[in-house]
Order: structure tokens, then C-alpha cells, then sequence
């Protein structure tokens, strides 16, 4: 709950003039409140769980759900994953099966939720993970057989990533998928998915490359997807790097982290400890200034290996690698019910939240005059709030209507530091603000737009022009992400 108080003071020694009223045993001056953190899931752009809709095969496993289920009892859930073959989208060249991501995005738009999007090339349970008409067109690859490698007549089929046959038709699907999805505040984000196995980067299925030529297919598919994707945020699997190759940095994923795609394990929780994952330490050249994905094994196969634990090494993945995205990768009911304590302790870390830990501003205050808040911030999770915001004043009447909105644009809560759990770093910030300025017209009447009277104080973060965007740990929401801290007299000047 958010606790309302009014500042008790024992003496009235060195303290600043508004205070010192209520030393005296006077009515305080300020009101100040000390806003409790709740313990919700917050939903916010660049960050929660991504539930797996497709998970490469189109049947598993958020698919299965009724049509009229978007899952609203997961808490965190931010994002439906979208992880389809290539030849599912394009079964004919031009010829687009849009409709497979357009369905979801509708049905869990309506909730405020954003899809995230992988198309892959080669697949382990299907041959023709590439169009079979690409193959047609000339573009070479190799037949394998999953589990033993190459073979003459393997039942799958993997390209040559670096044909110029495939890349070019490649080349021309990413601009029908980008003319559609780039920039589309739907999407959360894209992965450079055609490049290995299930798109993670595996070739020693079938195509077998060394160093070099993984390196070179790595830089001409990322290049290919910066070409058309100019404004989504892109993503790449670390495993391009080598799926067990520790290292802070490797070639592939710096080239990645240059170009401004961000990283994504795929997959954590595989083997048990002390081999639960291999690339924490290449994460933390990206979450400073990207948000990072994290991808758990198949729950039932991670627990089956006895990989997976008692759920704490999930949450200690989340702290490793500062991550802003946590998977969904199973049927989703079955890993919430399972799972619900270390899930909710995720919910308190993953990405980004923005806490107000104090506020305080004077009880009463003339139209027309600046007038101070005090008030002190804090980050409490693991990355920073990438799509940053700034904290605004919102002043409401009895009825509920906005009377004032008033923007402190020198702070932004993007420059807030993250910490260890129950130590972060706080920000005290010191705004001005001025209620509905005076007007002198040529005839020398002096006019306020804004009635004396008590008002409604309400905090949000969000846009410069005052529109709130993030959700805060606080109970007092008027249900548009604004919360309620007190109230103010405004007297006529």
C-alpha cells in the first residue's frame, strides 16, 4: 500500500525554513508522502516475459490456447513470441502469410501487449524450413540428417547462408516483412533469426562452418536485417558466438553489438550446474545501453535433466545477466503454476523499475507562483529504463478532471543507476513548478486560467508533454498510470 504522511519533526534545529513550523508544533507547511512499493508486475515498454506463441513448431505452445485466452493471469507478461520457418510466411515467392503474426498481435493487442518476431531458415523436424522454391531458384545448401551431420540424402536441408541466391530472395522478404513491421509500435522486437539451426546460429548439424565463415555469414545477415529494420529494436542469439564459448567478447557478437543489435541467450537452464549458462559475462557489454533477452529451456526438458532446480538459478540469470526479457518456454499455465513464487520475485527484478520513494511539496501554494517538490527516485531492477521518462505533476478536481499538468524535464529517469537487490542508488530531485501563470492583457486585467481551490496530486512518468507511460509499484492508479499522492490548496494570487 502507499502510505500518506505528513513530515513529523523532533527539533527544530538546522532545519530549512518550511519545516520548522512543524517543530514548533504548528501545522506543517508540506505535505510529504513516502510511497510504498506494492510488489506488482509492471508491464512497460522494453522489458517482461514473452511468452512463446510459435515456438518453431507452429503447435506449441501459447497456439493452443482458446481464442478468447490472453493469458491475463500471467503476471509480467509484456510480450507474444513469434518463432516460425521462413517457408510458413512465404509458401510462393511474394506471395505473404502475414496472417499467422497479424492474428496474435491483434488478440493480445487488445490487452496492451506487443509481439516480438523470428523467422528461420533451417529447422530439425522439417526439410524446407527454406521456401523450397528458393532452393529451386539455384541457392545452394546441404542435405543432413539432424544429429549425425551432413549426408547425401539427409531428410533436412540447410542453406548456404552466404549464396548470393539465398540472400538475395532473402534480401527481398525482409523488405515485405520490414515494410510492414518496422517501426510498428506492436513490435517489441526482431530477431536476426535466418542464420543456423532454429535461427540460434547452429551450423554443425549441417553446414558444418568454421570461424571465419560463421563470422561472415553472421556479418551479412545482420547487415541484410539493418538494411530494412531502421527503427525495431533487432536481437541475435548468442549462440552465433559458439554455444558453450565463454568470453566477454567474441568476434560475432561485437560485430552485433556494433551495429546495434542486442543479445539473447538461447538457451539457459539446458544442462544442469555448474553449466546453467555460458554468457553472462558477454552480456554485460549490452545491457548498459540494450535490453537483454533471455530464453529458458523447454521447462519439461530442463526439469527432466535436472537442470532446472527449484527455480532459483532462473532468478539468479536474471541478475547475471541484467535481463529485460524472461521467457515463457513452455505451456504457460503449467510453468506459472509451478513456478509462482520465483516468478514473482522475477517480476520484482526484470528490467526496469522506477520507484518514487519520496515526495514533498507545500500544502498550499498561490496560482501563479513557483512553487518547490522535493522528491527521491530509484531504479529497483536490473537494467536500466531504456525508454527513459519524465516525472509529471498532475493536479485533478473533485470529479476527477485534469486541471494542471506540469513536466520536470531536467530529470530523466533513464539516468538512474540500477543496484543490488535493496540497494539502489537514489536520486534526489529538486523541481519548480508554476501552476496556471498569470496574464496581464493590454488592458491591464489580470487573469488565471485555473480556479483556487484543493486538488488531487498525482505523480506519472512518461512523455514530455506530461502523458504518463510507465507503470509505477503503486496502488493509487487512476487507471492511466497516474497515482495519487495527496492533495494541494491553490490560492487566488
Amino acid at each position: 500500500m502507499m502510505r500518506l504522511t505528513n513530515i513529523v519533526i523532533a527539533a527544530s534545529l538546522s532545519l530549512p525554513p518550511f519545516l520548522q513550523g512543524a517543530a514548533r508544533g504548528e501545522e506543517p507547511a508540506w505535505v510529504a508522502v513516502t510511497p510504498r512499493d506494492d510488489g506488482r508486475a509492471l508491464v512497460n515498454p522494453d522489458m517482461g516475459w514473452t511468452l512463446h506463441y510459435y515456438s518453431n513448431i507452429i503447435a506449441n505452445y501459447g497456439s493452443k490456447l482458446e481464442a478468447s485466452d490472453t493469458l491475463d493471469d500471467f503476471p509480467g507478461l509484456s510480450t507474444v513470441y513469434l518463432r516460425v520457418p521462413r517457408a510458413f510466411l512465404e509458401p510462393e515467392e511474394g506471395r505473404f502469410n502475414w496472417s499467422l503474426f497479424d492474428t496474435p498481435a491483434r488478440r493480445f493487442g487488445a490487452k496492451g501487449m506487443k509481439i516480438a518476431i523470428r523467422v528461420t531458415s533451417t529447422e530439425s523436424w522439417m526439410r524446407d524450413a527454406t521456401p523450397r522454391w528458393v532452393q529451386k531458384a539455384g541457392a545452394k545448401g546441404v542435405n543432413f540428417t539432424f544429429g549425425k551431420g551432413p549426408s547425401k540424402d539427409g531428410p533436412l536441408w540447410e542453406p548456404d547462408y552466404l549464396d548470393p541466391i539465398f540472400l538475395a530472395r532473402l534480401d527481398a522478404f525482409l523488405a515485405a516483412m520490414a515494410e510492414r513491421y518496422d517501426g510498428n509500435p506492436d513490435v517489441a522486437f526482431i530477431d536476426v533469426g535466418s542464420f543456423g539451426m532454429w535461427g540460434e546460429g547452429h551450423t554443425g548439424f549441417g553446414a558444418q562452418l568454421d570461424d571465419a565463415r560463421t563470422l561472415a555469414a553472421v556479418r551479412a545477415h545482420v547487415d541484410l536485417y539493418k538494411k530494412h529494420f531502421k527503427r525495431s529494436l533487432l536481437a541475435i542469439s548468442d549462440d552465433v558466438a559458439g554455444p558453450s564459448r565463454a568470453g566477454a567478447h567474441q568476434p560475432a557478437t561485437d560485430y552485433a553489438l556494433s551495429q546495434g543489435v542486442t543479445l539473447r541467450d538461447d538457451s539457459i537452464l539446458v544442462q544442469p550446474p555448474p553449466n546453467s549458462w555460458y554468457h553472462a559475462e558477454m552480456a554485460q557489454a549490452f545491457w548498459p545501453t540494450l535490453p537483454v533477452v533471455l530464453e529458458h529451456e523447454h521447462y519439461g526438458s530442463s526439469k527432466e535433466r535436472g537442470a532446472w532446480g527449484d527455480g532459483s538459478l532462473l532468478a539468479k540469470s536474471v541478475e547475471d545477466y541484467h535481463a529485460s526479457y524472461m521467457s515463457i518456454h513452455w505451456w504457460p499455465r503449467i510453468e506459472l503454476e509451478e513456478n509462482r513464487p520465483i516468478i514473482d520475485r522475477i517480476n520484482r527484478r526484470l528490467g526496469y523499475r522506477i520507484q518514487i520513494r519520496s515526495a514533498a511539496w507545500p500544502r498550499e501554494t498561490t496560482l501563479g507562483a513557483p512553487f518547490v517538490v522535493e522528491s527521491a527516485w530509484a531504479n529497483a531492477g536490473v537494467s536500466p529504463c531504456y525508454p527513459g521518462g519524465f516525472p509529471a505533476l498532475t493536479l485533478k478536481d473533485d470529479k476527477g478532471g485534469i486541471v494542471s499538468v506540469n513536466v520536470d524535464e531536467s530529470f530523466d529517469v533513464r539516468t538512474l543507476a540500477v543496484g543490488p537487490i535493496d540497494a539502489a542508488p537514489v536520486r534526489e530531485v529538486r523541481s519548480e513548478f508554476v501552476v496556471a501563470m498569470p496574464h496581464h492583457d493590454p488592458l491591464g486585467v489580470f487573469t488565471v486560467p485555473t480556479r483556487p481551490g484543493t486538488y488531487d496530486v498525482f505523480i506519472s512518468v512518461g512523455r514530455r508533454d506530461g502523458a504518463p507511460v510507465l507503470a509505477l509499484p503503486l496502488a493509487a492508479d487512476d487507471g492511466a498510470r497516474r497515482y495519487k499522492l495527496g492533495r494541494i490548496t491553490l490560492t487566488a494570487p
